[in-house]
């Protein structure tokens, strides 16, 4: 008898307790109070730029943040400044960085700036942009890499291939062309990546290394042409253009567009950037983008992007030494 008695003792206490939990206000999730500046280490009509604005304008389009977001520019001193930028805002729930391959290279080339990646929030790698070699659509003397080497080797010093800056991702390919095919091509910065393609088009310079988007506004015009891929297969859109691999050279290299926040990021506010960036990662709009522009991959946040990063980090430091020891 006792043991019932204890057992609707107990009914009724914890009745009243759901009763009690139920009429609670549930535990409101982190959300941004005010607009969030999505910072791009790069200029403006670069890959990256290109990138964080459709990525904003899926995000006002499918209603996903409360508040806006602002890109901001910050160029200069191959993604230093940005880098820089974002260690000073540490603690700050309201900014996000786009990156390139130089969130790698910077830190490894400039240690003096203090930059450790591993202190910074990952919050979702978006895709993995790709690279083509470039030349004007007027050169009907290359058609294939072999011609690009013979003509780039015939002028020498004075073979111009413009890029975005020392240390940046086209910088480092413009030494593994100088080095494996004996050249000596030189490399000459104007800017972020829309810039290097423009002067491509008007013919400033004899050739660059280009991701897709860059080349939107010249290649369907018929300004501009690709000679081969900086990846394993074809690409789907440019199908008629080989693979370095397919010339001889098994090589391949791509460059991660990732959001990342500020050091000290509150855990609930990286949370929340992890469920908005997954949200556009999955959406048609995104998917759309990334197949027209030749960009791969899946999405990864969280501890799964760091490991990403330090394995990326120590690949990038490797190569550059093997640089140096080609240049000897």
């Amino acid at each position: 008898m006792r043991s019932i008695c204890r057992r609707v003792v107990h009914f009724a206490v914890a009745t009243i307790l759901c009763s009690f939990l139920i009429g609670l206000p549930a535990v409101a999730q982190w959300q941004p109070s005010k607009s969030i500046d999505f910072v791009i280490m790069a200029g403006k009509g670069g890959g990256a730029d290109r990138i964080v604005r459709n990525i904003i304008e899926i995000i006002e389009k499918n209603r996903l943040s409360p508040v806006p977001m602002n890109p901001v520019n910050i160029p200069g001193n191959s993604g230093a400044d940005a880098l820089v930028h974002l260690k000073q805002r540490t603690g700050d729930n309201h900014v996000l960085l786009f990156t390139l391959n130089s969130f790698f290279t910077t830190p490894i080339e400039r240690p003096e700036l203090g930059i450790d990646i591993s202190k910074f929030a990952p919050i979702g790698r978006m895709a993995e942009d790709t690279f083509l070699l470039w030349v004007h659509a007027d050169r009907t003397d290359i058609k294939s890499l072999d011609d690009f080497v013979k003509a780039a080797r015939a002028k020498g010093e004075g073979w111009i291939m413009a890029g975005t800056g020392q240390g940046q991702e086209d910088s480092l390919l413009t030494d593994f062309l100088n080095s494996t095919y004996g050249l000596k091509m030189t490399y000459a910065a104007f800017g972020g990546g829309g810039a290097v393609a423009k002067e491509l088009a008007e013919k400033r310079a004899d050739s660059t290394v280009n991701n897709p988007s860059e080349q939107s506004d010249f290649y369907p015009k018929g300004l501009t042409k690709p000679i081969a891929a900086f990846t394993p297969q074809r690409l789907q859109m440019y199908l008629r253009t080989p693979t370095f691999r397919e010339n001889g050279m098994d090589f391949s290299y791509f460059m991660q567009r990732s959001v990342v926040g500020a050091p000290g990021m509150a855990p609930e506010a990286q949370e929340y950037y992890i469920r908005l960036f997954k949200r556009v990662y999955d959406t048609p709009e995104w998917q759309d983008y990334m197949k027209k522009n030749s960009l791969f991959g899946e999405f990864l946040s969280g501890p799964e992007l760091m490991k990403y990063w330090l394995d990326q980090r120590e690949k990038h430091a490797r190569w550059k030494m093997a640089l140096q020891v080609m240049k000897r």
